[in-house]
This record gives structure tokens, C-alpha cells and sequence, in this order.
């Protein structure tokens, strides 16, 4: 991309899926349509390497050839999501193994244990190899390493390797049994270990094992991802001084995508609006109803802000759902607009390339029935007229980029993965709790920015909430220390050491609040506090000792909300309570709420105030009136 990125559209494409008599038809038309990127190879190892060491680069130079003469830019995969069966024969332990001792057999994709060494260099000798056959090629402009990390439930493993491998980073980590022990508070139930040897993987215990264990194996199984990552990585950077890019997921929580990220030089991921919601995130009836064909309102907006903040400013969207998939529970097709509508909502939230999923519908396979930008037939599907409006829209607004938002959420993974391994209730899930905070800003007309916890500057900010944290890094209150915004901790803030210990001093161990906690305790549906003045706590409740004045109570008189600038919040609000917080800390910040009717959500960029439609009817924003799935922009006053 250049110094200033310019907004452009592209297309997923697999050239061995198709005779080579029809890919220069295909790729005259993809330009004719508005696309100027292609994503190539991703899934093609069986092809580039039928056998071992019988390698075939033969069809992938023409193809090459053929996209880049129709004037297409090129973003080439490499195949390690896709090992061809002969690998499992050279490796029969490289196979995944879930969390009842089953392999993950081949027959469809991901088949890999992340922690076997053997297919770790098989993936650094095919990269290198593509590295050097095209790293020097300007035709290739980008580059995917993997696909798809952690899809399909493929990021924990149980199997050998891991086992292995977890001892030898347990032994570096603590460098003694004893310490180990210690650290994990061992002592309980008579679990202490006199050799790294004699530590299992914590599955298929007879009840819960140790949470430290537990949250230990999650950080050792994170790093196995970021160190299969950055092998390729770094093997492609002998070659290439292309970006690197890895298309991620939504709501695909079990490594650090940060420090994947880190590696990295674009972070992109694939949005299924109509495909993911449902099943990861919270709602009822009446609201699945409601946004049927349009999907989740705030979903998509919150990974676009989460990936800017991994790709440190840069990302795109790698795939980009056209029309009905195949593999949710239900497969609706998208309102009239609403390919239109994901596209520029990505583009207001700083995208430089949105590209679809895919060029052609597969009439073969596991994906037959997910749609493309053309038929199986190759006849027109209805997403690219759409995509050919975009396409015309983006020459008069160019350049990609969104404003720096005055708004803040702190999203960490390692507390997912702490409170997935003690949720203490049965419906406690951080990125519900992270995501019903951002529902809440998004209601009101906020942009927002999500950040790292190793954030070390809040100074841009009016207003930061800290959701949900298990430890405090030493960045980050630092950060809090030195800024001038309304800070918002809790609820469950800094509760843990990194050991997954109770912290002596009891959280939230904050200088300037004086509270502690002196119990937590998990509420069912059916248990709601009232909050004086409306809306009520649901879920988890604090009960706080101290002498820090009280902003707001139960209507029993406990407190809920303490401090000043920097305030604690000792529960998870219902959205009613939400809605009251939120209003009050923005209008606090001098941040100007906006009036939304039901659908409507707003992104600025630094010129543009972007208002979208999730709506199922026509609704008003000022003067205008926004059609169901219809976008409208004006110049910022």
C-alpha cells in the first residue's frame, strides 16, 4: 500500500478449482467489477506438492501471470492450514488431539497439532520455498501466512507433542517442581509435582484440575500459535518485502492475537455477519428476529476496531461474506444492501481492502452451497451489483482511514481465557461482559477504539473502560496514572496474580480508591439487583469494604459505582444500567451523544460521519432518511 492507503475491493480465488481456459474470462470480469486484489493459493498444497519433494509451481506461475495481466493486485496464501494426506504419513502424530484423547483426522482441513515440531518445519520449508520462487515478484503485493487460526476448535490440543512441549515450557518458566508447586498452590488436594516429567495436560481430570494448570496450558498453547506464526514469518522476510498478513476470525478467543500480530505487518479478518452472531454472541428471539438478514448491529464494528488495534492501524477485511454460507445453523440471505452497508461500515472503521468470499461458488465439496460474487454457472449472484456500486462510490472517497475515537475498551485474551477456566457462573463470559460495554457506547453514537492491555498511552482519550481485567500490567497503570480520562475499572478487575492466585492486597488494589472486595458472587437469570434510580446488576455482584464514596447504589444501599476520575464498577449492569452509565461518563467527558433510532449506528472518520442501517424499515438520522440496509454519510461539522 502507499504512504496514505487508498480503499480498494478484492476477491478469494482458487485457480485450481477452475480450467485454466475460463481464468483470464474470470479475472477481465473481476476487474470490470471494481476489484483490484486477488487471494490465491491459500488452501493448494496438495497441488504445488502432490508428493513429497515432487513440487509443481508450474500452474500457480500462470495463474500469477494471468490475474496480474488483468491488472489484479495479489495477495498469495501459504498452504499450512491444508497438509495433503501424504504428511500424515511422514508425521502420524501431528494430528490434533481433542480434549477426550480423539485425534482431529484428516478428511477436511486445519489438521495440525501446533506444537509438532515435525510439521513446524514442513510449513518452514514450503514458505521458504514460495518465498523463493516469488518473494521478488512485484506481482505478489501481499502475502497470508496460515489460514484462519483456531477455527474449527483446532487452537488446544491434547496430544503428544503438547504434552511435550508443555513440560519443556513449564521447566523454563518456573525452573523447579518446587517452584512450580508454590506458584500453583499444589499443596491443595495433594497435588504437587517432584518432576516436570510427572505433569500432565489438564484433561479428563475427575472433577476441575488446578485453574493455574489450566490457565498455564492456555498461555503455552497461545504461544505455540504466535511461534508457528512467526516461523513463517520470518522465513517469508528472507524473500519478500511484501506485507505479511493473517486473516483471523470473529470471537476466536484462544491465543493472543496481539502478539501474533506483532509479527505481522497487516491484521485482517473474515467477516461472516449473517454466519457468526448468533451462536457467539447473546441475544433473544425477538432481536434474531429483528436483524435476520442484516446481522448483529455492533459484531462486525467490534472486531474492526479489535483487529485495527492487533494490526497496530492496518487491516483488512480478507473475507468478506457476499450471501448465505453453508455453515451456520441457519443460512439466511443478506437484506438488499446489506453487502453494500458490511463494506462501507468496514472502510468507516479504517479498512484499506474489503475482499469477498468468494469469486465463485464451489459446485463441489465441503462449501457448495456457500454463495460467491457469481454463481456455479458463473451467471452474476445478486452481491455484485453491490459490490459494483462500492466500487464506484470509492474513487470520489478514496483513502482509507477512521478517526481516532475519544472513547476506549481494554480487551485482553488472557482474561477470557482466566474467566472461561473459573467463570464462577454459569453465564459469566468476558467477551460478553467487554462486548455489552461496547453495545452500550455504540447505542449513544460513540466511536470507539479497542486497546491492548500493554497499552502505555491513554493521553488521547476522554473516557476508557477496563472491563472485566484479570492483572494489571505495570503498562497500563502507568497509563491510567498519567492520563487525564474518565477511567472506568471493574467489574472483576486485577482479582488475579498471573499465577491465578487472590491477590493480597484484595482488588482492586487501586491507590486513590478505597474499597476492597470483600466477596464476589454469581446471580442467576432470575436474581437481577436493583440499581437505584433504574436498571438493576445482573450475573456478578461485589459487595465493596471501604471508605470511597459511593456514585451510585442497589436500592438496598450497597455500592455499585465508586470513585472519581478513576471509578470502580462493582458489577456487571443490565442494559438498562448500561445505557445510564454510559450516557453519564460521555456526557462527563463532554462527549456528544447522538440520538439513534432501533438499527442505526454511527463511525467518524476524520472528515465523514458514517450512519448505517441494521435496520429492517426506513429510519431517520437529521434530515435524511436511511433506507433498510442503506448507508448514509455527511461531512463532519
Amino acid at each position: 500500500m502507499n504512504a496514505v492507503a487508498r480503499r480498494a475491493l478484492g476477491t478469494c480465488y482458487y485457480p485450481e478449482h477452475w480450467p485454466e481456459e475460463i481464468w483470464r474470462e474470470d479475472a477481465r470480469r473481476m476487474r470490470a467489477a471494481g476489484l483490484s486484489w486477488v487471494r490465491i493459493g491459500e488452501f493448494a498444497w496438495s497441488r504445488l506438492e502432490p508428493a513429497p519433494g515432487d513440487l509443481h509451481f508450474d500452474w500457480l506461475d500462470r495463474a500469477v501471470e494471468t490475474l496480474a495481466d488483468a491488472g489484479l493486485k495479489i495477495t498469495l496464501g501459504t498452504p499450512t492450514a491444508t497438509p495433503p494426506r501424504w504428511m500424515l504419513d511422514k508425521y502420524p502424530d501431528m494430528l490434533a488431539v481433542d480434549e477426550s484423547g480423539r485425534p482431529r483426522k484428516f478428511g477436511s482441513r486445519r489438521h495440525y497439532c501446533f506444537s509438532h515440531r515435525g510439521y513446524l518445519g514442513e510449513c518452514r520449508r514450503i514458505a521458504g520455498l514460495l518465498g523463493q520462487r516469488y518473494g521478488a515478484d512485484e506481482r505478489i503485493s501481499a502475502w497470508q501466512i496460515d489460514n484462519e487460526y483456531g477455527c474449527h476448535d483446532t487452537t488446544l490440543s491434547y496430544s503428544g507433542a503438547a504434552l511435550s512441549g508443555f513440560r519443556d515450557w513449564l521447566a523454563q518458566r518456573y525452573q523447579s517442581p518446587a517452584a512450580l508447586n508454590r506458584a500453583w498452590g499444589n499443596v491443595f488436594w495433594s497435588m504437587e509435582y517432584a518432576s516436570f516429567d510427572e505433569i500432565d495436560l489438564p484433561n479428563s481430570t475427575v472433577t476441575e484440575p488446578n485453574p493455574a494448570h489450566s490457565h498455564a496450558f492456555r498461555r503455552y498453547t497461545s504461544d505455540q500459535v504466535v511461534r508457528f506464526n512467526a516461523v513463517q514469518a520470518a522465513e517469508l522476510r528472507k524473500w519478500t518485502n511484501a506485507p505479511l498478513v493473517h486473516n483471523y476470525m470473529g470471537r476466536i478467543l484462544d491465543f493472543d492475537h496481539y502478539k501474533v500480530g506483532a509479527d505481522l505487518d497487516v491484521a485482517s479478518w473474515d467477516s461472516y455477519p449473517l454466519g457468526f452472531p448468533f451462536d457467539r454472541i447473546e441475544s433473544d428471539t425477538e432481536t434474531r428476529a429483528f436483524y435476520l438478514r442484516q446481522g448483529d448491529p455492533d459484531f462486525q464494528a467490534f472486531h474492526h476496531d479489535l483487529y485495527r488495534a492487533v494490526g497496530r492501524g492496518r487491516w483488512w477485511v480478507m473475507e468478506q461474506q457476499p450471501g448465505p454460507v453453508n455453515w451456520a445453523p441457519w443460512n439466511p440471505a443478506p437484506l438488499p444492501g446489506m453487502v453494500r452497508l458490511w463494506t462501507w461500515e468496514a472502510f468507516a472503521h479504517g479498512a484499506e481492502l474489503v475482499s469477498y468470499f468468494r469469486w465463485r461458488q464451489a459446485p463441489f465439496a465441503q462449501e457448495q452451497m456457500h454463495t460467491g460474487l457469481l454463481r456455479t454457472d458463473s451467471a452474476d449472484a445478486p452481491a455484485l451489483d453491490e459490490v459494483r456500486k462500492v466500487a464506484n462510490e470509492i474513487e470520489a472517497m478514496p483513502n482509507a482511514g477512521t478517526a481516532k475515537a475519544p472513547v476506549a475498551i481494554v480487551f485482553d485474551y488472557e482474561s477470557q481465557w482466566a474467566w472461561e477456566t473459573q467463570p464462577q457462573g454459569a453465564d459469566f463470559d468476558y467477551f460478553n461482559l467487554a462486548f455489552s460495554a461496547y453495545r452500550a457506547l455504540r447505542r449513544q453514537g460513540a466511536s470507539i477504539d479497542i486497546l491492548p492491555p500493554s497499552i502505555a498511552d491513554l493521553s488521547q482519550y476522554e473516557l476508557v473502560l477496563v472491563p472485566g481485567l484479570m492483572s494489571l500490567s505495570d503498562e497500563l497503570q502507568s497509563a491510567i496514572e498519567r492520563a487525564d480520562a474518565r477511567v472506568v475499572l471493574g467489574p472483576r478487575f486485577n482479582s488475579k496474580t498471573r499465577e491465578f492466585q487472590i491477590p493480597d492486597p484484595l482488588p482492586p488494589s487501586w491507590e486513590g480508591i478505597d474499597i476492597q472486595v470483600a466477596l464476589a458472587e454469581s446471580l442467576p437469570p432470575e436474581a437481577q439487583v436493583d440499581v437505584a434510580g433504574g436498571g438493576g446488576i445482573h450475573r456478578w455482584l461485589e459487595r465493596l469494604d471501604g471508605d470511597a464514596e459511593a456514585v451510585l447504589h442497589t436500592t438496598d444501599g450497597a455500592p455499585v459505582l465508586v470513585g472519581d476520575r478513576v471509578q470502580y464498577l462493582a458489577g456487571w449492569p443490565d442494559e438498562v444500567l448500561w445505557d445510564r452509565l454510559v450516557a453519564g461518563w460521555l456526557d462527563d467527558a463532554g462527549i456528544t451523544r447522538i440520538r439513534l433510532a432501533e438499527g442505526l449506528r454511527v463511525r467518524d472518520t476524520a472528515d465523514r460521519r458514517f450512519v448505517f442501517n441494521y435496520g429492517s424499515t426506513k429510519a431517520s438520522f437529521e434530515s435524511a432518511e436511511i433506507e433498510p440496509g442503506g448507508v448514509h454519510w455527511t461531512p463532519l461539522p
